[in-house]
């Protein structure tokens, strides 16, 4: 028997049903599995690691989130701080500003007031110098037209 009749013997055969070539019935999942398990093997290290560096990346998650966190409550924290002392230095200039609008407000008070008792101390003297004036423009003007 030549080695190749040996062999055909063992071809897998199709299922029960019409005649067909001798042989042994094929056992599909039985090849299957016997095919695949050096392969699943195989995934079942890779599915392990990629577990593995699924777990590290949650766990580097976890840790950048924390991270994130405590950064961001600092920034939160220190803005806040700086944002009151802003606040108080600011109503502290506008204090200052307003005082500053009020010394102002006080000078010119006092210069309006120094004017005005200038004036009304000054103003009987003027308006005696312009009656003067007004009785000298008069009289000089009825000497030239010999009015009455």
């Amino acid at each position: 028997m030549a080695l190749r009749d040996f062999l055909e013997r063992f071809r897998p055969a199709g299922a029960p049903g019409a005649a067909a070539v001798r042989g042994v019935p094929a056992d599909r999942v039985a090849e299957r599995a016997a095919e695949l398990e050096p392969l699943l093997a195989v995934l079942s290290a890779t599915e392990q690691e990629a577990e593995r560096i699924r777990a590290d990346a949650r766990a580097e998650a976890a840790r950048l989130r924390a991270e994130a966190t405590r950064r961001a409550e600092e920034l939160l924290h220190r803005a806040r701080t700086e944002a009151a002392a802003l606040r108080a230095e600011s109503i502290a200039q506008a204090r200052a500003t307003a005082d500053d609008d009020s010394q102002v407000e006080a000078a010119v008070r006092d210069a309006v007031s120094m004017v005005d008792a200038l004036a009304r101390a000054r103003m009987p003297d003027l308006v005696h110098q312009a009656e003067d004036w007004a009785r000298r423009v008069l009289d000089a003007d009825r000497t030239v037209t010999g009015g009455s």
